[in-house]
């Protein structure tokens, strides 16, 4: 029974059945989704366990799927940089499963020198979406054909739900394509018992097969207002295209509504993060009185950088619709608060402004 992740609202204890953890291992075996290679006398793939085991995706990915098949595994604690660094010069892994910050950290850190990425063969990315410009800046970086795959899923889905397909090309920013046994259907944000829209059109991803979860612990009514006909609500917006390649665009609980417009924080994070003095950024909706609410950036500076708030407002601007502007403002932080597999806790930077706004 691992738990939800907790980031708009407490966690959840997910009742996870023997048969589905099974089943998810079971569909991540198509050779066109396995970023393992099996081991044998002459090979044994390395990879280092970022990820704590009381996470979804460390405990079936890093840990049962990767004894399953044989791996060296590196257990890392607690994700200290050095020690993290050390682990790529010294045992040098050939798969990275990891979370967007690790991707970032690798892309910005002058510490991580392009030879140490190179006995890498390929990376996959879960536990939130990796936009498509941090993956391209990666890859400058490590100056070698890394393939970056990206992964799909939900504590609720044991976890995978969908994987990037490695012998064909996905556009970028996809998480690629359904796992055997696993339908998906998108429908219209203000009517989810309606009709399923068509390619290309966003809506709420719901998803059905083997690995979905039998419900949460002692709580029946969300248990219901989550799973209907055995179709899992994941409260993600999502779309795919002609050839079934889902894109994650945000979460349902997390956009902002600014004049009836629907904001993705995803895509403003992805923007602001193109700025050559921002490490990293978080960003949130707060309260307009004419608005209902505009979108407001915690961003971490650079070591040695300085950030000035209406400069990085300009920057924004210039790059967006004028509801997608950061009108809400700009706050500089030590670090943005993330769970332990990497996604931001917007409820946290939300008590935060609160907090800031109580005072004055």
């Amino acid at each position: 029974m691992p738990y939800s992740s907790g980031t708009t609202g407490l966690p959840k204890g997910v009742e996870l059945t023997h048969s589905n953890i099974v089943s998810n291992i079971t569909q991540l075996s198509p050779e066109e989704i396995n970023y393992l290679q099996e081991t044998t006398k002459e090979h044994q793939d390395v990879i280092p366990v970022i990820l704590p085991i009381f996470h979804i995706y460390g405990l079936v990915i890093t840990t049962i799927l990767t004894l399953l098949r044989g791996c060296k595994n590196v257990y890392i604690p607690k994700f200290e940089p050095k020690q993290f660094i050390d682990i790529l010069v010294n045992y040098k892994p050939n798969v990275l499963f990891v979370a967007p910050p690790l991707v970032l950290f690798m892309t910005n850190q002058d510490a991580v020198k392009p030879e140490y990425l190179s006995p890498v063969r390929d990376i996959l990315s879960g536990a939130a979406p990796l936009g498509a410009a941090d993956e391209q800046r990666f890859l400058a970086k490590a100056k070698k054909n890394i393939t970056i795959g990206q992964g799909y899923g939900m504590t609720e889905a044991s976890p995978v739900i969908a994987l990037t397909n490695k012998k064909k090309r996905c556009p970028p920013g996809s998480t690629g394509i359904p796992v055997p046994n696993t339908e998906f259907k998108i429908v219209d944000i203000s009517n989810p018992n309606g009709p399923s829209l068509g390619p290309n059109q966003t809506g709420e991803l719901l998803v059905r097969g083997p690995q979905i979860m039998r419900g949460y612990h002692n709580r029946p009514e969300e248990t219901e207002n989550t799973i209907t006909d055995g179709w899992l609500r994941t409260g993600d917006i999502a779309f795919y295209d002609d050839d079934k390649n889902l894109t994650i665009t945000d979460r349902l609980k997390e956009l902002i509504k600014v004049k009836g417009f629907q904001v993705p924080p995803a895509e403003l994070e992805e923007i602001i993060r193109k700025h050559p003095d921002v490490l990293d950024v978080g960003v949130i909706g707060i309260p307009h009185k004419l608005f209902g609410e505009v979108p407001r950036a915690f961003v971490t500076p650079k070591p040695g950088a300085q950030i000035k708030e209406q400069k990085l407002q300009e920057f924004v601007k210039d790059k967006v619709a004028s509801y997608k502007e950061l009108k809400g403002g700009v706050q500089i932080m030590d670090r943005i608060p993330k769970n332990a597999s990497g996604k931001i806790l917007r409820r946290e930077l939300k008590d935060l402004y609160k907090k800031i706004e109580d005072k004055s």
